[in-house]
């Protein structure tokens, strides 16, 4: 049976996508905090915060009462603090301290801006939240021009092992593992590579078998990291001697992706299809399922505000944040009604998986406040401000988008840190490619870009900002770094901007592979 039609048949429907279709955004949300402080007010977590004073605000009249008591007893929290505070307890195996109930499941995240591991609760009703989300960005394909035989297709999704690590008190695992582990029966008809293949741990091995068995499946929509993708199609290719991945799925229309800007990916992707097919962006971290694209042909993102998570938003300013990207204490936060189009934001999360006022660390821009409509423009700590040129990731991605147009070459890794230059500042880019180019007109042509779309640069070029260095690697020393820091795989990708320890590591990772 079609995907759709299984879908419908188990009962899934499409009323919370209608109730935000035609609902408030400011009243869905206002239920929404309020179904998660009734849901924790007796933990450990919602007893010291007196949650149910903050729920007897949304008693009186005044319309935002319950929200300025929610930000005025609860702190914002970082990793670090809630962690410290109160996740490790969760993780010993206590119950009920941020969430009722004990977590069973801990997603590993080292994201790409710290050195050790994060450990991020996946409660019961995280797991459930992410497949109600799930199953809506699928029943959204019905708005998507495709023919009626790539409903009879399945689903690929690359992820990390489904072999998660059992500690003792809950297990451990990427969070694309965990949910795939957790998949509902009727699902596994769709899904592939399947159970044996997704238990995996070994990547290369992974990617070998799925290489393998490509021929044996009728594969019409992809899920994974643009990177991972890319070279699972590779090998494909290779494994079988052909010149497209449509020799092997005719059937294939769809690509869900997410983790990362799938531009630079994009030229690359473009040669390995035999015909054009549907890019459909997602926000799902470990932290939850935030939004999916909705519409064909729409590059921005829908928020999901009706499924355990309340947003705040912090404006993205000197005025809440240091110049190392960390959230002042007293940051001013917006509910989604407050909030305007064309201006940057971090995102705080308070969800069902027990995190409260929790800065995830991703900045986003909305282009419909009526739509609830965002994209990701960056992190609150990948942007370069050395001296007030205040370059986002989202002006890296597109000035690396118009090189590569430019060059015809694909750009699809790259990596770019702030150092010393004599007695002022200057920028170093690693751009990977295995395109032949001169890394000066590299050089000359990101430099010239980066003036158009950032003002800032183009006056701290002529001031403070007096070099722009740009190496040009294979992008084969792009993925060899990750497997050396066991990062291969799942939602791991290359960091857009590297910190300094980060920078030194890098660097002589380079110089040995080149000896």
């Amino acid at each position: 049976m079609p995907i759709l039609g299984t879908l419908l048949k188990k009962g899934i429907r499409i009323r919370e996508s209608l109730e935000q279709e035609y609902s408030n955004p400011f009243d869905i949300q206002k239920q929404e905090l309020k179904k998660l402080l009734i849901t924790a007010s007796q933990t450990a977590f919602g007893k010291h915060y007196s949650f149910g004073g903050i729920l007897n605000a949304y008693k009186k009249d005044d319309q935002k009462a319950f929200f300025r008591l929610f930000k005025e007893q609860i702190p914002i929290h970082n990793y670090n603090k809630i962690y410290k505070d109160w996740w490790h307890i969760s993780k010993q195996g206590k119950r009920n301290v941020c969430w009722p109930g004990n977590v069973k499941y801990f997603a590993l995240s080292s994201g790409t801006s710290e050195a050790s591991s994060k450990y991020l609760p996946i409660t019961k009703d995280m797991k459930r939240a992410i497949q109600k989300t799930s199953i809506r960005q699928i029943l959204s394909l019905s708005k998507y021009d495709l023919p009626s035989n790539f409903f009879q297709g399945g689903i690929l999704m690359l992820g990390g092992s489904t072999q998660l690590n059992n500690r003792g008190s809950y297990f451990e695992g990427d969070l694309s593992g965990i949910q795939a582990a957790q998949l509902p029966f009727w699902f596994q008809h769709f899904y592939k590579p399947g159970k044996r293949i997704a238990k995996t741990k070994d990547w290369d091995e992974k990617l070998n078998e799925i290489a393998k068995k490509a021929r044996e499946w009728n594969i019409s929509i992809i899920v994974g990291v643009p990177a991972w993708i890319q070279i699972l199609m590779e090998k494909i290719l290779e494994y079988h001697q052909v010149s497209n991945i449509h020799e092997i799925w005719p059937d294939l229309m769809v690509y869900v992706h997410g983790g990362v800007s799938f531009d630079p990916y994009r030229k690359g992707f473009q040669k390995l299809l035999g015909k054009e097919i549907y890019y459909i962006e997602t926000y799902l971290a470990s932290e939850g399922f935030i939004a999916f694209q909705s519409k064909p042909n729409h590059r921005s993102m829908r928020l999901v505000l009706n499924n355990g998570i309340f947003y705040e938003f912090v404006p993205f300013d000197d005025k809440n944040f240091d110049e190392n990207g960390d959230i002042l204490e007293n940051a001013e936060t917006l509910m989604i009604d407050e909030v305007e189009e064309g201006k940057e934001y971090a995102l705080l999360l308070s969800s069902c998986a027990g995190a409260w006022r929790y800065i995830i660390g991703d900045v986003v821009k909305f282009t419909s406040k009526e739509d609830s409509e965002i994209i990701i423009t960056g992190r609150t700590k990948h942007f370069l401000s050395l001296c007030g040129e205040h370059m986002s990731v989202d002006n890296m991605n597109k000035a690396i988008e118009m090189v590569g147009d430019d060059l015809n070459i694909a750009i699809p890794e790259f990596t770019v840190a702030g150092v010393p230059h004599n007695t002022l500042f200057a920028h170093h880019w690693y751009i990977g490619t295995d395109g032949n180019v001169d890394p000066a007109l590299i050089r000359k042509k990101l430099d010239k870009y980066l003036k158009e779309l950032n003002d800032d640069y183009a006056v701290e070029r002529s001031a403070a900002l007096k070099e722009v260095f740009v190496d040009v690697l294979p992008i084969s020393a792009f993925y060899k770094w990750m497997e050396s820091k066991g990062k291969v795989g799942g939602q791991n990708k290359f960091p857009r901007v590297m910190k300094s320890a980060q920078y030194e590591d890098w660097k002589n990772f380079i110089k040995h592979l080149s000896e």
